[in-house]
C-alpha cells in the first residue's frame, strides 16, 4: 500500500491501516518533506520488528509518480489538496493501482467523466472517502434544519478537530 499525501486526512488514514496486518505500507509520498519523513518514521517504527518477516523498509517520495511507478504496490490512498484528487486517482488506476480518494473525487464533470472512463476500462477498484456524509448524525442534523425544526438559520459557525493551522507553508516547486 502507497499513501500519497500525508497531512491531516491520511495521516489518520495511516494510522488505520497500521493497525491491520492484511496490509502492509511500503511507501509515502509527499511534496512536504517533514510530513514525508515523519510518516516514513511511524510506518517503519510499526513494521521494524517485522524486518526478519520479509518487510524491507518505506520509500518516502517526493513525486506521486515514482511511487506510482512501483510493481510491487497493488493500493494507493490520497489525500492530498483537492485539486490534485482526479489528476492523480485516473494516473494510479492507469498504473494498474487500486485507489481509495478522499473527497472530493473531482472539481468538474470532464474530470469526473475522464476518471469514469479510465476506471470503467481498467479492472481497477476506486473508492471515495465519503467520512460525514453518510453518518446517522449529520443526516438527522440535516433533516431539523430542512424540515424547520431549529427555526429560521441566521448564523452558522462550526469547527471540526483541532483549530486550524495557520497556511504558513514553504513555497513548493512548481512543474512548468
Amino acid at each position: 500500500l502507497g499513501f500519497i499525501g500525508v497531512g491531516k486526512m491520511n495521516s489518520g488514514h495511516l494510522g488505520n491501516f497500521l493497525g491491520r496486518n492484511e496490509v502492509q505500507v511500503v511507501a509515502v509520498c509527499d511534496v512536504d518533506t517533514n510530513r514525508r519523513d515523519n510518516a516514513k518514521k511511524r510506518v517503519e517504527e510499526r513494521y521494524g520488528k517485522d524486518k526478519d518477516a520479509g518487510y524491507k523498509g518505506c520509500e518516502a517520495y517526493n513525486d506521486f509518480r515514482d511511487l506510482l511507478a512501483r510493481k510491487d504496490i497493488d493500493a494507493v490512498v490520497i489525500a492530498t489538496p483537492d485539486h490534485w484528487h482526479a489528476y492523480i486517482a485516473i494516473a494510479a488506476v492507469n498504473a494498474g493501482k487500486d485507489v481509495y480518494c478522499e473527497k472530493p473525487l473531482t472539481h468538474n464533470i470532464h474530470e469526473a467523466l475522464t476518471l469514469i472512463k479510465t476506471v470503467r476500462g481498467s479492472k481497477q477498484i476506486l473508492q471515495t472517502g465519503s467520512q460525514q456524509r453518510s453518518s446517522k448524525e449529520f443526516r438527522i442534523a440535516c433533516e431539523l434544519v430542512r424540515n424547520g425544526v431549529i427555526g429560521k438559520i441566521q448564523r452558522v459557525e462550526t469547527q471540526f478537530g483541532s483549530p486550524a493551522k495557520s497556511n504558513a507553508n514553504p513555497e513548493e516547486p512548481m512543474e512548468p
